[in-house]
């Protein structure tokens, strides 16, 4: 059920990684004399199969793959583990699932909107394929699961905003009838909620867009009371109760830049114990073992995934995964209740990714699937780890990615490829598109510009009201660090992005006009003004800390204005294709239908792809069929010789 959680949370992002030598070798040495020219299609198929989870008593596992008699969507199959009979417990057609987790050993719950509105419902169905209901049955509602209540079969907890659009209450939900009860009523600027080991819900945060605090009860028939509020530039997050329900692990950057792990003393509201910390990078991710109590290690992101282990029993199997699987990154994704059976997967830059089960007490590892067996992994390009400086000395990390035919010294077309969010991050590893990008003979530069999450709260803190000012100069100056590396050619090259990167690759076209001979915008932002103008409903309690992020309309209308790239078509100049989900409730149609009449007002002709069937970036296989042949014609195009 872990996985669904997650599953849920990366829907806000779903859709939307010092010069240094790689393991491959330097990055200029990546050489053969020719390039195998792979199917566009084989990029952005849906994998074989993927998700793999196992039943918590291990005797099944459960798996995500293309329903090939309903239009190739993912759906959920099971078989028991000594099985190759397989059942198809859902029968999405019109669109894939986003994720899903076992409830119970008889009992499976998944997650689905309706065309990318992300008015997410969650379902649940027997592994015999009985009683598939939704278990939230409400109009114009997003549901988040808060517990899955693991030691309680028949029921979770999830939190809804039925009530009230902008807020989630939390009710106790029968997965088998779909009865619920409201058990928490948020009295408006709650924002998150939280549980104990035990089920009990005693942690809550809230937040008045600019401030935050943190709600503590020591049991369900308290009161919460606020026990800490900062400034929302701090941040004390709660990571889990320790094992006695007394305490918590937070991370937390409180009187530091990097956020690190602590314990938390609820009494005194103050983080005592340093658990972990990493000078170069922010750590949020703990690692436990519910079963042995026991808090295993961290996680945390430099140029790669990093791990540290606390647990002995741990750490050892770890290694003795990695000496079996040698030359790939190793993650377990998933465990047992009893912890004797786990999900193994393997991945890099150049794979996308390959699933075990293992048998941890007769170590016996078998290999389940690869994600997708019809792309060789020598036919990709590898992902370099870089960075540079930008005009006002910030060091900026990034990654570049070049064709396997790449020649020392030789200037070919670039992509610029920002990332969304904006305060998100690129990661290494293995990435559809790019790959693509570099099967066709283009390089593609991806950079964590200030404002990137995972660097420190300075590094993010300097992108405040920055938008088309210093964090588009870390973008140009990453262009230019590129020519001078001698890699691009100046005259060909490109420049695209989704979400925040569709406004980056606005904001290139009209404050660069000459540095890019084309853009592609996905579901970007055009106007700021109309952005905060239509929010979703439960994003309001973010709207002023958006504000200060961004700018506000009402007392710093030049400065968005200024940053606005609708307001300074005049100043494009480079052919440009727009492609724009209608249901996108986070970047409305709006956004790409102002700048895409504008320009054919100042007679330029803008090829546009608008997707009925789709929200904040297309999901569907068969949309990004469409979209990627149509953005790779546009840009040979533009920058092939």
């Amino acid at each position: 059920m872990k996985n669904l959680i997650i599953a849920l949370l990366s829907i806000n992002i779903i859709l939307f990684y010092s010069c240094q030598k790689s393991n491959e070798g330097d990055y200029a040495m990546n050489l053969i004399n020719s390039v195998k020219e792979i199917p566009l299609e084989d990029f952005f198929r849906n994998p074989e199969m993927s998700s793999f989870q196992l039943s918590p008593n291990g005797k099944y596992i459960s798996y995500m793959k293309p329903w090939e008699d309903g239009n190739r969507m993912m759906n959920v199959y099971i078989r028991e583990i000594d099985s190759d009979n397989e059942i198809r417990l859902t029968s999405a057609s019109e669109r894939s699932l986003y994720g899903y987790g076992w409830l119970n050993d008889e009992r499976i719950a998944y997650v689905q909107d309706k065309g990318g509105d992300e008015n997410i419902h969650i379902y649940a169905v027997n592994i015999d394929g009985k009683n598939n209901i939704d278990l939230t049955p409400f109009e114009n509602i997003q549901a988040r699961i808060t517990d899955n209540l693991e030691d309680d079969p028949n029921f979770i907890l999830v939190a809804i905003n039925k009530r009230n659009a902008r807020i989630h209450d939390v009710y106790r939900l029968n997965v088998n009838s779909g009865e619920m009860q409201m058990i928490a009523e948020n009295p408006g600027n709650i924002s998150g909620w939280m549980t104990d080991n035990d089920g009990k819900l005693r942690i809550a945060t809230t937040s008045d867009g600019v401030n935050s605090s943190l709600l503590y009860r020591e049991s369900e028939s308290d009161e919460f009371k606020s026990i800490l509020t900062t400034n929302f530039k701090e941040s004390v997050s709660p990571l889990y109760f320790t094992f006695d329900n007394k305490e918590l692990y937070v991370s937390s950057n409180r009187g530091r830049d990097k956020s690190a792990i602590f314990k938390f003393d609820l009494n005194q509201a103050k983080e005592y114990e340093l658990i972990f910390e990493n000078d170069e990078v922010d750590v949020y991710g703990l690692m436990r073992s519910k079963k042995r109590k026991k808090i295993t290690g961290v996680s945390y992101t430099t140029d790669k995934r990093q791990t540290h282990f606390f647990d002995e029993w741990r750490e050892s199997l770890q290694k003795k995964l990695e000496s079996k699987l040698e030359g790939f990154e190793v993650a377990l994704t998933d465990f047992s209740k009893d912890e004797t059976k786990a999900i193994v997967i393997t991945y890099s830059d150049r794979s996308r990714g390959t699933y075990y089960y293992y048998d941890i007490k007769q170590d016996n590892l078998i290999k389940l699937a690869d994600l997708s067996p019809w792309l060789n992994e020598k036919d990709m390009a590898f992902m370099t780890p870089i960075s540079y400086k930008s005009r006002d000395g910030l060091t900026i990390p990034g990654y570049l990615t070049l064709p396997l035919n790449y020649k020392k010294n030789e200037k070919i077309p670039v992509i610029i490829n920002p990332h969304g969010g904006p305060w998100a991050r690129d990661n290494w590893g293995f990435d559809s598109q790019v790959q693509f990008l570099a099967n066709r003979g283009y390089a593609v530069l991806q950079m964590n510009f200030r404002g990137s999450v995972g660097y420190g709260r300075d590094f993010w803190e300097a992108s405040f009201k920055q938008w088309g000012k210093t964090m588009q100069d870390d973008i140009t100056d990453g262009v230019n660090w590129l020519i001078d590396e001698g890699i691009a050619d100046p005259d060909r090259i490109g420049i695209y992005g989704a979400s925040y990167g569709g406004y980056a690759t606005l904001a290139g076209l009209a404050f660069t006009p000459d540095l890019y001979a084309c853009g592609v915008d996905y579901v970007g932002v055009s106007n700021i003004f109309t952005l905060l103008e239509t929010l979703p409903p439960y994003w309001e309690l973010g709207r002023q800390m958006m504000y200060e992020m961004i700018g506000n309309p009402e007392t710093e209308e030049e400065l968005l204005r200024a940053a606005s790239p609708l307001f300074h078509i005049d100043k494009i100049k480079a052919p440009l294709f727009v492609a724009q989900g209608a249901n996108d409730p986070r970047v409305k149609q709006a956004e790409s239908d102002q700048i895409v009449n504008a320009l054919k007002l100042k007679g330029i002709d803008v090829p546009y792809m608008l997707k009925e069937d789709e929200g904040h970036g297309f999901y569907n296989e068969s949309n990004q069929f469409d979209f990627y042949r149509e953005m790779i014609t546009f840009l040979n195009k533009h920058l092939k010789k």
